[in-house]
């Protein structure tokens, strides 16, 4: 399925005492991935939010292999599992400038229509981005 990466450099704020990023920023990492691969194939969140969906993370898993720290640049690698339905899953890997393995994460997302705030299908818009 398509796969997208981009290059993040570790800001200072995101690690600890010891220079090391704080776990709990690889999810933010992991957004930006999803964010911007959803903008390469030509959607926004905020394009689809105003035509009445919402796209909530309702799954995260991480596997932590190694750490990054302060000034690193990383990259993160997104890629679609599988065609999406009333749900979208992506898997991700970052890796460290040298083709380190740092972590492996998966998300699954739900589609929600905003006004009755349950799950509905893939907008037909994304669906045909997809077609290879």
């Amino acid at each position: 399925m398509k796969i997208d990466e981009i290059q993040i450099r570790v800001r200072y704020g995101e690690t600890d005492q010891m220079g090391v990023v704080y776990h709990g920023n690889y999810a933010l990492y992991l957004e930006m991935g999803r964010i911007e691969w959803l903008r390469k194939l030509g959607v926004s969140y905020k394009n689809m939010e105003e035509k009445g969906v919402m796209l909530p993370v309702v799954s995260l898993s991480i596997n932590y292999k190694k750490s990054a720290s302060y000034d690193d640049v990383i990259n993160v690698k997104t890629q679609l599992k599988k065609r999406p339905t009333a749900k979208i899953e992506f898997e991700y890997e970052i890796t460290n400038n040298k083709g380190e393995v740092l972590t492996t994460a998966h998300t699954t997302l739900v589609f929600i229509d905003i006004k009755t705030n349950r799950p509905v299908r893939a907008p037909k818009y994304l669906l045909d981005l997809l077609v290879d």
